[in-house]
């Protein structure tokens, strides 16, 4: 059954409306926003947990718990920050562009009641600085929400003081990591740090700090409008809620769409997305989640329902729930390698395994491409993405071989003919002399 109207959040993600704040407020967004800011931070914080809400932007983290870990009383010297991930770079992946462009406030309202339950003083939202336009209009909201005394000195009339900033990011991939996009706004190079100590200890500024999605963010004020059962309601255990998914590739209608959670794979892309080119058979692989998750091809798209543990279960992950259809006529070995060069190229070049290991794996990919390597590679290049995986400071590296792993697990019979093919043509023994 699909997601009735009343169920979505995100009212107006396709800008058939103003986003202004006028027009958000008839949507319900800034309804008893006092109100709700009066239970609490403690109450705040246990009713999104009972939500089952976890993160957005691509780890699934619990929210309510990274919300509890932050300090209950203020130090002196040390205020606390709320910082929003706006920097939506992960190839396949265009759903907070959609959120800032034509939902604003849902975002602002968010920063306040996030910033409020966790005793923060500010907002600081990282915006991707491609974003440009989005930009402008994430920036007015905030200026009609100032003016309106939403936010600000003695925001919504609650007593709390709460300022909200917009900070254009200067296009690096590894910004969007956390630690990565703090030392950005540090104004620093963008290279992620060592955790320990997590930001909600030593964050922006030195002080404590939680960093979440614009999605995960704008969420918020509905499910504590609507209630943690409501939200709950939807999807499986551990898997709750609505979420935006954005369908790519080879389909008739590439959208992004308000679903539940859980939903199968195929109903998402046979319901929204107008099935996939040529038919349901046509369809050859899939990647869930943007661009780092490793693909799943048909056998497993026939059943496989969108969610984290689903598709953990499955070696691949929903990730930002950036699903790129591919059909037959696709080479994926072409697809792949073209990932690799990406993160090859957004390396920030800290790690040796990274810095090193992607430029290895991109040149072989450009060797399997073609057919011009030995069977044999294949399992070393799978080894070496195992060596590269889990040994670097951030999970750049981890999604830049996951795609590989995905292509050699489940298609290494189409990288096996392109060698044997080449060797054909070029008239080469098959085995390594």
């Amino acid at each position: 059954m699909a997601l009735s109207d009343k169920d979505r959040i995100f009212t107006n993600l396709y800008g058939t409306q103003p986003w202004n704040l006028q027009a958000a407020r008839m949507r319900g967004d800034w309804d008893g926003t006092k109100d709700l800011l009066s239970k609490g931070r403690d109450a705040l914080i246990e009713e999104v947990k009972n939500s089952g809400l976890r993160g957005r932007g691509g780890a699934g983290f619990p929210t309510g718990m990274k919300w509890s870990f932050m300090p209950k009383a203020p130090v002196e010297g040390r205020p606390s920050y709320l910082v929003v991930n706006g920097d939506e770079s992960e190839p396949g992946t265009c759903k907070d562009r959609d959120i800032i462009r034509h939902d604003p406030h849902k975002l602002v309202e968010g920063c306040l009641i996030a910033g409020f339950a966790m005793g923060a003083v500010a907002a600081y939202i990282y915006v991707r600085g491609e974003y440009y336009n989005e930009i402008q209009v994430l920036q007015a909201a905030i200026d009609e929400a100032y003016d309106a005394g939403l936010i600000g000195k003695n925001a919504c009339g609650s007593g709390y003081d709460f300022d909200v900033f917009v900070h254009r990011g200067a296009g690096a991939y590894i910004c969007g990591e956390e630690t990565a996009l703090i030392e950005s706004l540090e104004g620093k190079k963008g290279m992620p740090r060592l955790k320990p100590p997590f930001p909600a200890a030593v964050g922006l500024y030195g002080c404590p700090t939680t960093v979440n999605n614009v999605e995960t963010i704008a969420v918020v004020p509905t499910i504590l409008r609507r209630g943690a059962s409501w939200f709950s309601s939807f999807g499986r255990p551990k898997n709750s809620g609505t979420k935006i998914f954005c369908l790519q590739g080879h389909v008739n209608k590439p959208c992004n769409v308000e679903a539940e959670m859980s939903i199968p794979l195929r109903e998402l892309i046979d319901r929204y997305a107008g099935g996939v080119r040529g038919g349901w058979d046509n369809l050859l692989a899939v990647i869930p989640g943007g661009s780092s998750t490793p693909m799943i091809p048909k056998s497993v798209c026939d059943d496989v329902l969108m969610d984290f543990d689903a598709l953990r279960e499955h070696k691949t992950g929903l990730g930002t729930a950036g699903v790129i259809v591919m059909d037959k006529s696709t080479d994926l070995i072409k697809a792949i390698q073209r990932l690799s060069a990406f993160y090859k190229h957004e390396s920030c070049g800290q790690c040796t395994p990274c810095r090193e290991g992607m430029g290895w794996v991109n040149r072989v990919m450009l060797r399997m491409v073609e057919g011009r390597a030995e069977i044999e590679e294949i399992d070393v290049l799978e080894q070496v993405t195992r060596q590269i995986e889990g040994h670097t400071i951030c999970a750049l590296a981890d999604g830049g071989v996951w795609p590989v792993q995905g292509l050699i697990r489940h298609f290494r019979p189409m990288m096996e003919e392109r060698i044997a093919a080449y060797k054909a043509r070029n008239n080469l023994p098959m085995a390594a002399e």
